[in-house]
């Protein structure tokens, strides 16, 4: 459990790496907030996925993020005791992540708005309301969660399965980052939300809830498809 636990953290510490850097760090000090831009930006949280997939889905199952964890539970490809100490892991990688960005960012040129938080309301990119973030988050999560429960069944080709996943992740981040910040992941989101704090903290909730809905939401759609199981159907 310590090796798949240990893969859990670094796997995540780069997810959430790949979001500072790539929003706040690669295109500074000429725009902090808009970062490398948003294709900058999904093609790095997207990227970083894929190589730590390729590095450790032989380990963990390669799922840094408590919504795909919850997701994999409910396809029955993921046992009921290890859902938690993952989900606590991927939080604190996360934020071990941020925190170093918390820390190269203090001595930066200048200080980010919002710390690549996510939010709803005047907080949202293109402010959007509470509503639509919710939605956006729910179904770009449970499209997510269909890809990876369908790239990693036993009738797909194992070898490419991540670089499906990291591809469907920036795929939903140009989606969403004008509308959310692109969350997907409750851990990436706790983890700058506890460093801004603030409106961030207030708004966290949504960006756990939603996201899990939406896993949850794809997990239902692969049983009735039939990409769930241990054994999927024909």
């Amino acid at each position: 459990m310590l090796r798949k636990l240990g893969a859990e953290f670094v796997g995540t510490f780069a997810l959430v790496s790949a979001v500072c850097g790539g929003a706040m760090v690669s295109y500074a000090p000429v725009e902090w907030y808009g970062g490398s831009g948003l294709l900058g930006v999904a093609l790095a949280v997207g990227l970083s996925v894929v190589c730590m997939a390729y590095a450790f889905a032989n380990v963990s199952g390669a799922h840094f993020n408590p919504a795909v964890t919850v997701g994999l539970w409910a396809a029955k490809r993921f046992p009921t005791l290890d859902v938690i100490p993952y989900i606590i892991t991927q939080v604190i990688g996360g934020a071990a992540a941020a925190g170093v960005f918390w820390v190269i960012l203090a001595h930066g040129p200048g200080d980010p708005p919002g710390f690549a938080s996510n939010g709803f309301g005047e907080h949202s990119n293109g402010g959007f309301s509470e509503l639509a973030v919710a939605i956006t988050e729910i179904t770009v999560t449970a499209m997510f969660l269909i890809v990876i429960i369908g790239a990693t069944s036993k009738k797909a080709h194992a070898a490419l399965a991540p670089l499906a996943i990291g591809l469907m992740l920036a795929c939903m981040h140009i989606i969403a980052i004008p509308i959310s910040g692109a969350s997907l992941n409750p851990a990436r989101s706790t983890a700058t939300a506890v460093f801004n704090g603030g409106w961030a903290l207030e708004q966290l909730w949504m960006f756990w809830f939603a996201p899990i809905v939406g896993a949850l939401v794809g997990a239902g759609i692969c049983w009735v498809i039939g990409t769930c199981g241990t054994e999927e159907t024909d």
